[in-house]
């Protein structure tokens, strides 16, 4: 355990550190099927790249590169066929389920869960990227047919509600288990995203199901908890100021602060195609170009004019030079929980320790993530040392966490009120850049931070508000479809901003920020 999270010299220079730590892995699609996954997703054979990665093979992985050395070689070779004959396709979740778009809201997504449950997966298939998990779980819906980790909180809002209590305990046993095999908990269960995480939710997992059980629930999962810690803070005890490590960055004064990060500097393989197009037309080394569209995926805003140099080219995305806000949150309540598990277990020494850890963190992101004259909270570029002028909604999560100030508060509210407040909820940023983390599109687990954070602050008619408008939104687009959607437009309520793919039906943290909103504000269900 590293002895502080201060050091008290300035630095003199900004630097990555490169020394690469290898995680535990599994073989990805690109290195089972090698010549075959690149014939497939430069061809294009199929519309979304992810579609091949999450296919599985019906016979031994080593059998069908055989058999696909000799076939390619031979006139009027069908690379589909081929592959249509040796690996099956994944279900699209809810594509085709059929609801009463004039019935009860609760009822459908009552009926939904069954639709999006998983049941626990059995032995790995050679060859399939699916990382199984032994406890049934909820998946977002259509193309996400695998568990998404910051989804599943969001999700298991609503499933707290519906009385799935059981559902709730299975889902974070399954993070945990991912925590202990991999040291992490990736992206989703498929092994071409165990190179990166996602935002961390887990200690809000623990923490919803602690207000059900009490407190032995911080100690059941503590092991995990302090794992998935020490994965977000390797290299706490070797950084100098002005030097970064993975996910880590000594930033001014010596703060310990983090960022996004994917340990890979290559073409996600779940939009490898893309993500080649995106760099060949760039003066930057590709190989950063992919290192921060990784980063960007890991940060669930995949993709905003946040990350974006000029606000709107994909090619100029900087995630990893930027310290969010919104992980910086996230990490501070990790650390006041496995201060409430140590004291919890009876570990008063640790216990003490991860309350400092909380401490020095909170103090900078109420200093260093402030932009004191634009009264918001903002990411901050490590290397320049100033804030990042992007106006999001990532500015409400030290309100969700209680980090903020009255008067940071204040600010936060009034800026929300004034530029981010729209017909249909609240807009993800200020930018329509084309991206699907701008605006005119609306999310729903920006929605439950910004209505939970703003009620925490006493802002209640405000938070009302956005929950009233919200709920509107999504009932309009369910009396008129029958379903609900990952995302929307909250500006005229028209379909939403499609960048990576199409959006998506089902959808698992929609139907638990809106289950969780009925509930809170009654006279909004209809």
């Amino acid at each position: 355990m590293w002895p502080n999270l201060m050091h008290k010299t300035m630095p003199t220079t900004t630097t990555d550190v490169r020394t690469e730590l290898k995680p535990q892995r599994l073989a990805s699609p690109s290195e089972v099927w090698g010549a075959l996954f690149d014939a497939v997703q430069l061809q294009r054979i199929f519309v979304d790249s992810k579609t091949f990665v999450d296919m599985e093979p019906r016979q031994p992985p080593a059998a069908i590169l055989a058999l696909y050395e000799e076939s390619r070689k031979q006139d009027g070779f069908d690379l589909l066929a081929f592959v249509e004959q040796h690996f099956s396709r994944p279900a699209a979740t809810a594509q085709t389920y059929q609801s009463d778009p004039q019935g009860s809201l609760r009822a459908h997504i009552a009926s939904m869960w069954e639709i999006l449950l998983r049941r626990p997966d059995g032995d790995a298939v050679p060859g399939s990227s699916l990382l199984p998990l032994t406890h049934s779980y909820i998946v977002p819906g259509e193309r996400f047919g695998e568990i998404y980790y910051w989804d599943s909180y969001f999700t298991m809002l609503g499933l707290e509600q519906s009385g799935k209590h059981a559902l709730v305990d299975g889902m974070v046993d399954n993070f945990a288990a991912l925590i202990n095999r991999y040291g992490h908990i990736p992206n989703g269960n498929r092994s071409y995203f165990l190179s990166r995480s996602q935002p961390p939710f887990f200690s809000s997992m623990v923490e919803l199901v602690a207000q059900r059980e009490g407190e032995q629930a911080y100690v059941r999962w503590q092991t995990a908890l302090a794992t998935e810690y020490a994965y977000w803070m390797d290299g706490a005890d070797r950084l100098q100021p002005g030097q970064a490590y993975r996910h880590l960055v000594s930033a001014a004064d010596g703060l310990l602060l983090n960022r996004y990060w994917d340990d890979l500097a290559a073409p996600r393989e779940e939009a490898y195609r893309e993500d080649i197009a995106t760099a060949d037309p760039s003066t930057r080394p590709a190989g950063e170009i992919w290192r921060n569209l990784r980063a960007g995926a890991a940060s669930g805003w995949d993709y905003s004019s946040r990350w974006l140099a000029d606000g709107h080219t994909l090619a100029s995305i900087r995630t990893i030079e930027l310290l969010p806000v919104d992980l910086n949150c996230l990490l501070l309540h990790l650390e006041q929980t496995l201060a409430k598990s140590y004291a919890a277990s009876g570990d008063a020494q640790s216990a003490t320790l991860y309350r400092r850890h909380a401490r020095s963190r909170a103090a900078a992101i109420k200093t260093l993530l402030w932009d004191s004259a634009n009264a918001i909270f903002c990411d901050y570029f490590w290397r320049r040392q100033q804030t990042s002028p992007a106006v999001t909604a990532a500015m409400l999560y030290p309100l969700f966490f209680g980090v903020a100030t009255v008067q940071q508060a204040t600010g936060v509210a009034q800026c929300i009120s004034e530029k981010l407040l729209r017909s249909g909820g609240l807009a993800t940023t200020t930018v329509n850049s084309g991206q699907q983390w701008d605006a005119p599109n609306g999310w729903a687990p920006l929605q439950w931070i910004a209505i939970a954070g703003l009620r925490r602050y006493g802002y209640a008619d405000l938070a009302r508000e956005i929950a009233s408008r919200w709920v509107g939104n999504n009932v309009a687009r369910f009396r008129r479809t029958g379903g609900l959607l990952e995302k929307y437009n909250v500006e005229d309520g028209s379909d939403a901003v499609d960048a990576e793919y199409v959006t998506q039906h089902g959808f698992g943290w929609t139907n638990g920020v809106l289950l969780k909103l009925l509930t809170m504000y009654p006279e909004l269900d209809c």
